[in-house]
């Protein structure tokens, strides 16, 4: 593992202690009774990876989780995605408008032709109070290009609003489940143990995708797909 996946590893570490705590300061999308029918949309970067990497995903994690919380939402395999970069966190109504979309696209032809391919190293699971999530340690260029985007995108005049715990050395998520109940007993230790022996793949982004849907990837729009450089 490299320097900066250690410390892409560390500030992971302290997003679960924030967890444990019930501290956490980063933006946190709040249970609703259908994902679903959500009406609170984002406007958001993300890759949609290949139907073979997210079979692996769900028979790897999701089929064995499935069964012990039923109440759950498991997000579809076809709706499974890794953010990039957000832009406007979900919110009913939206908090951007056509323009702030075109301003977006522009940033995003702008910025993504111009960075390199990089890969995610899946290591673990990480429950959150209302959310399971499966974390990747990353190359350095997903740093590159979040803060490219950053600097493009105040310019722009819509800068990021969500709220991080970090500036630096971003990580890849993939949100596999949300639920409002409390999560049934066993539960947890299935997650654990499932993250100990977790066996997915590394996989590599070669695309970004401008889009804005509900927390769930339904009420899905995508505005343009760009490719990243090949190494």
């Amino acid at each position: 593992m490299s320097v900066h996946q250690d410390k892409q590893v560390e500030i992971i570490n302290q997003i679960e202690e924030q967890i444990k705590n019930d501290s956490l300061q980063a933006t946190a999308v709040m249970p609703v009774n259908d994902f679903d029918s959500d009406n609170r949309i984002c406007l958001t970067t993300v890759h949609f990876p290949s139907v073979q990497y997210l079979d692996i995903i769900y028979k790897t994690i999701v089929e064995p989780l499935k069964h012990i919380f039923p109440s759950a939402y498991f997000y579809e395999s076809s709706s499974l995605h890794l953010t990039i970069k957000n832009i406007r966190v979900i919110s009913d109504p939206p908090t951007f408008t056509n323009q702030d979309v075109e301003k977006a696209k522009q940033v995003l032809t702008s910025v993504i032709p111009r960075h390199f391919m990089f890969s995610i190293y899946p290591y673990r699971l990480l429950l959150f109070k209302n959310n399971l999530a499966l974390m990747s340690t990353t190359d350095e260029e997903l740093d590159r290009i979040i803060l490219h985007m950053n600097t493009e995108l105040k310019k722009a005049g819509i800068p990021d609003d969500k709220q991080y715990i970090n500036k630096r050395f971003f990580f890849s998520n993939m949100t596999i489940a949300r639920f409002g109940d409390i999560p049934p007993e066993g539960f947890k230790d299935a997650v654990t143990k499932l993250s100990s022996n977790l066996n997915v793949p590394s996989y590599h982004i070669d695309s970004v995708s401008l889009i804005s849907s509900n927390a769930v990837m339904k009420k899905l729009t995508v505005y343009d797909t760009l490719p990243l450089k090949g190494l």
